[in-house]
């Protein structure tokens, strides 16, 4: 008779690596810090570039000036500008909608690194294309 024994645990999947985001940011700005932990925190591996230019880098990526706000990221060929929260880049990268990024236009209280106490405003994060349409990609009341 013949006993065989497992030396080793159920064959599992290897992990996933963790989806790479650049975050381009203004060295005086600490809600941008927070944002970045916020993406960190949700699995994000950030490269995280200090700027004193971001007019520049919003120019160069097709940031529209009504949506800006104080950073901007690039995730797997889309923009990320401001405080967007982990779940919609997320959503994003899930669904790969033709277009040329999302944005959290301003900086909303209560959004991902814009926390203050229990305060919350609602705000919208929308979609944007390189010809400059735009939709609501995300509403968070």
């Amino acid at each position: 008779m013949v006993v065989a024994i497992a030396l080793f645990g159920p064959l599992t999947a290897p992990a996933q690596a963790a989806t790479e985001l650049t975050v381009y940011r203004s060295p005086t700005c600490n809600c941008c810090g927070h944002w970045v932990d916020h993406m960190q925190a949700a699995g994000f591996a950030v490269e995280d570039v200090v700027t004193d230019d971001m007019d520049a880098i919003k120019d160069q990526y097709g940031v529209p000036e009504a949506l800006a706000s104080c950073h901007t990221a690039l995730v797997k060929g889309y923009v990320i500008e401001g405080h967007v929260p982990a779940s919609d880049v997320q959503r994003l990268l899930s669904e790969r909608p033709a277009i040329l990024g999302i944005a959290a236009p301003g900086m909303p209280m209560g959004s991902p690194g814009m926390e203050t106490g229990d305060r919350v405003d609602p705000y919208t994060v929308v979609s944007f294309s390189a010809n400059g349409d735009t939709a609501t990609f995300a509403e968070h009341l």
